[in-house]
């Protein structure tokens, strides 16, 4: 049964304010009959404690109250970077590590694992995706890319912990590749194209 609050020309919310992962999630749904906005900076609703444990427990959190809070069709992600010698870390931690920018926290990433001892650089970078109407959420998806951490940083194309992790298949780091290789490839990318394809079926004829 197609949901009741998609529909042609909806207002479709995407509940971020990093301007990085909002291009990249409004490239990959263009072309939809939707409104697409973002969360206003100057907005009065104050975003939500993001107090899950796993990529999905947020995006659920953050969908379903932005969604409650304004009345509209919501979509959110939650992302990050797991490390295989960190035991998985930053994880659902990524956007919130210890450093004030990220190559401090790249800095802090490579100490970290240069301690623990571990040869393996191997990585992944994890999306989960939600998607809530006023009632609940409707939709989920995740998407992932495997990878490995690459030091020195490279490439200025990207955002977050691109410029560390390598992609083997292209031999570039997330940071080397133009917006629509990125897609292709990408965790984000994977989840959001299974986000598209459940917005295009469920639109009335």
């Amino acid at each position: 049964m197609t949901p009741s609050r998609i529909r042609r020309g909806g207002t479709l919310l995407v509940a971020t304010t990093n301007p990085g992962k909002l291009r990249e999630m409004q490239r990959l749904l263009g072309g939809l009959p939707f409104d697409v906005r973002a969360l206003d900076p100057a907005s009065p609703i104050e975003p939500p404690e993001e107090t899950g444990a796993t990529f999905e427990e947020n995006a659920r959190l953050k969908a379903d109250y932005y969604a409650g809070a304004t009345g509209l069709l919501a979509v959110a992600d939650d992302s990050g970077l797991e490390i295989d010698a960190l035991d998985g870390r930053p994880g659902v931690w990524s956007a919130r590590y210890p450093g004030a920018t990220y190559p401090e926290r790249f800095e802090r990433l490579y100490r970290e694992m240069a301690d623990s001892g571990r040869a393996d650089r191997g990585a992944r970078f994890v999306c989960a995706v939600a998607l809530a109407a006023p009632d609940g959420v409707i939709f989920e998806a995740r998407g992932t890319v495997e990878g490995e951490i690459t030091q020195p940083p490279r490439g200025d194309k990207g955002f977050g912990y691109d410029p560390i992790f390598l992609h083997p298949p292209s031999g570039r780091t997330l940071a080397e590749l133009d917006a629509e290789e990125k897609g292709r490839i990408s965790h984000r990318g994977a989840a959001l194209r299974q986000l598209r394809a459940f917005l295009a079926e469920s639109l009335p004829e």
